[in-house]
């Protein structure tokens, strides 16, 4: 029987470091999968995932146990998230993002890839509702689920969500 979260967490804060790394397999791909839906850039992915464990590695030690490790990943993949949608308009503004449009590469890629115009439209949303529709769409999360990663209620994840998909369809609709 595989170990719990929980308890391979208070093996690591005694010094188990086989134990973290138990964690990072267990979540690795999801955690990629999750930055690759959003970013279509296999290195921007692998660096986003390296980023949330290293921040998962750093900050351990103050985990409180009272939600789910998985509710803790999401809150920091969700944070490595909006850091790297910050840093993506500052290299747009200064002309840095002129890169080529990659292909997706990945067979085995099981979740539904979505159109680098669809995430750029989900960029320009506000903060909340940027990360509410962007754990309902590569996650499936329910709202419940979502406000307790983002620690709102239920029926903000629905608000933010119902906006920010109206929103969507309003950026959306002036592009094409």
């Amino acid at each position: 029987m595989p170990a719990k979260d929980h308890d391979l967490i208070e093996q690591f804060n005694r010094g188990n470091r086989e134990a973290f790394n138990i964690l990072v397999k267990r979540y690795m791909n999801d955690t990629y999968n999750y930055y690759y839906s959003i970013t279509q850039d296999p290195l921007d992915a692998d660096e986003l995932t390296q980023q949330v464990f290293v921040k998962v590695f750093k900050s351990l030690k103050n985990f409180r146990y009272e939600a789910a490790f998985s509710t803790y990943l999401y809150r920091i993949k969700v944070n490595t998230l909006n850091s790297y949608f910050s840093n993506n308009r500052w290299r747009s503004f200064l002309g840095l993002d002129q890169m080529p449009e990659l292909q997706t590469t990945d067979k085995n890629f099981d979740k539904k890839t979505l159109s680098v115009e669809l995430w750029k439209a989900i960029e320009q949303l506000p903060k909340k509702q940027r990360s509410v529709v962007s754990l309902r769409i590569t996650d499936n999360l329910r709202f419940k689920e979502v406000g307790e990663i983002l620690k709102i209620s239920e029926d903000a994840a629905k608000n933010n969500y119902s906006h920010g998909i109206k929103s969507l369809q309003k950026i959306m609709g002036k592009k094409r």
